[in-house]
């Protein structure tokens, strides 16, 4: 650990499948020696089974240092998250959901997040009961990341998403499947409570960095993306957070 700051290494979209074994410890080989905690942004799973947790999990045993993640829309498709969650922790990774934890003097606050589009074109609840549903699930995680983060106090803050919160990030993507990327409606939790910087998956064409719209720096790590991206070493993003006072 540098003194006064922390080093953060963030992966998303790992997609792990029965047939994964040993195609990602590589990636976290040497994680102890380049940061001092890990997040993990989603998509942990290709079809959210346990066989395919069982296989990460392994492939996470030779992390030395904290591990936190949020689960993706993969992560739910089974309807065995419950099962894919405790196999992850398990093996010492603390699975956020509206909640914030403390490590080495930085608080992270986790939320899988929701889609529904990126200002003005961001979805509304009017209309259909169905519609009013969908915009309900993104309004539950938006509540969820902003409980968690009020109760942050006087230390930095990082996010950890799966889908985004800026339409910056997504940008690279077929511009028809933005509004299923992400929407801004997690962006306002953020710029509100000041976050340091905000991590997140999901966009596998998108772009590798954005800002909100007060500037907090906002980071793409699908897996895909930061493959093309990093090319002279493991495909992890390295951020050094400064651990100075943050008033709120």
């Amino acid at each position: 650990m540098t003194p006064g700051r922390v080093r953060i290494a963030a992966v998303g979209d790992l997609h792990c499948t029965r047939a994964s074994q040993g195609h990602l410890q590589p990636i976290f080989a040497d994680v102890a020696e380049r940061a001092d905690v890990l997040l993990l942004c989603g998509d942990l799973t290709d079809l959210g089974l346990p066989e395919e947790a069982r296989v990460l999990a392994r492939e996470l045993t030779g992390v030395s240092v904290p591990a936190l993640a949020v689960l993706g829309n993969h992560d739910v498709e089974a309807g065995r998250q419950e099962e894919v969650v405790h196999l992850l922790e398990e093996v010492g990774v603390t699975v956020l959901d509206g909640e914030a934890r403390e490590i080495k003097g930085v608080v992270f606050a986790g939320v899988k997040g929701f889609c529904g589009g990126f200002g003005r074109h961001t979805l509304e609840p009017w209309g259909e009961p169905a519609l009013k549903s969908f915009v309900a699930a993104a309004m539950d995680e938006t509540m969820k990341l902003e409980k968690a983060l009020a109760r942050v106090r006087n230390a930095p803050a990082v996010a950890l998403l799966h889908y985004s919160p800026v339409v910056d990030t997504v940008a690279g993507e077929p511009p028809e499947i933005f509004p299923w990327l992400g929407s801004s409606r997690l962006e306002e939790p953020l710029d509100r409570y000041g976050v340091t910087l905000a991590f997140h998956g999901h966009a596998h064409r998108g772009s590798p960095e954005g800002r909100t719209r007060s500037g907090v720096p906002v980071y793409n790590v699908a897996l895909p993306l930061l493959r093309r991206v990093i090319t002279d070493g493991p495909p992890l993003r390295i951020v050094e957070v400064d651990l100075a006072p943050q008033p709120r």
